[in-house]
């Protein structure tokens, strides 16, 4: 017989804040999405960021952020994606977050003013990103980064 794994408060936000995470990305990148898995996609990155601000730090409130302006990106929700781009930014900028975390702050304002319709505000955000994505530390991060930045149809 198994033990169950018991967890304190912490430690249970924690995993919740992880796991709803992780499980967002499998939306993002699923075919054919239905309004069903829209909804779902919002409520799991909801609970992360919810869990997050419960145990994490500014660097986990970032990224959630992040994460919420890429949903709402991704559902072409312009007001809301720079709601949340602009927090994350804001967040690392007032925390010293750098690496690749202000790299993908600056693409996801970029992403959000293309589809606010503001191509000048999106390039500016964009050339931010690339000057950004110079400072990341791992190859492998970077790489990752700029494949992420140069899907995005800003110069196209």
């Amino acid at each position: 017989m198994t033990e169950e794994k018991r967890y304190t408060e912490a430690e249970l936000h924690k995993k919740l804040a992880i796991d709803t995470f992780n499980e967002t990305w499998n939306y993002i990148d699923k075919k054919d999405r239905t309004p069903e898995d829209d909804a779902e996609m919002l409520h799991l990155i909801h609970a992360s960021r919810y869990h997050w601000g419960k145990v994490g730090t500014a660097l986990e409130f970032a990224r959630g952020d992040q994460m919420l302006s890429k949903v709402y990106a991704t559902l072409k929700q312009p007001e809301l994606a720079l709601r949340f781009a602009e927090s994350c930014l804001a967040l690392c900028q007032r925390n010293g977050i750098a690496d690749f975390d202000i790299a993908f702050a600056y693409a996801s304002m970029s992403e959000a003013h293309l589809l606010a319709g503001s191509k000048p505000e999106a390039l500016r955000y964009y050339g931010l990103a690339e000057q950004a994505a110079e400072q990341i530390a791992k190859q492998e991060d970077r790489d990752y980064f700029l494949s992420v930045l140069h899907a995005l149809p800003v110069k196209g």
